[in-house]
């Protein structure tokens, strides 16, 4: 029964010598830990609040209107500055915030964010999918 002992520290010794590549692949929507991390961040990043959006195989996540943001998604063909709007008046208030989208849909990576004026600007121009 030695020989125990001696077989688990040299799997132990050698658990350090893992190569970096076979860390857990980069999530994609085939994968359950895949999905989209969506972001809102008020002015020079004095808040910011977010949730995981997944749209494949079902939508799901925190998002509150998952179903909802993910057909916007889907209807935008993947391209966030295609997204569908939801126009309605805005007051002219300066007040920026910025939607930032990362992670991947339907196999492509996404990285996307821009800054609009205020939350409103941006809710009509984002629809469903930035309102959490």
């Amino acid at each position: 029964m030695r020989s125990l002992p001696v077989a688990a520290a040299a799997l132990i010794a050698l658990g350090g010598l893992t190569p970096a590549h076979a860390a857990d692949p980069a999530p994609t929507p085939k994968d359950p830990k895949g999905g989209l991390f969506l972001t809102v961040s008020g002015a020079d990043n004095t808040w910011i609040r977010g949730v995981l959006l997944r749209c494949a195989p079902e939508p799901s996540g925190a998002h509150p209107q998952a179903a909802k943001a993910c057909e916007a998604i889907a209807q935008a063909g993947g391209d966030f500055n295609a997204l569908p709007d939801d126009p309605h008046a805005c007051t002219k208030e300066f007040d920026p915030v910025t939607a930032t989208v990362t992670g991947s849909y339907e196999g492509r990576a996404i990285s996307w964010h821009k800054t609009y004026p205020n939350a409103c600007t941006m809710d009509a121009d984002t629809g469903y999918v930035f309102r959490f």
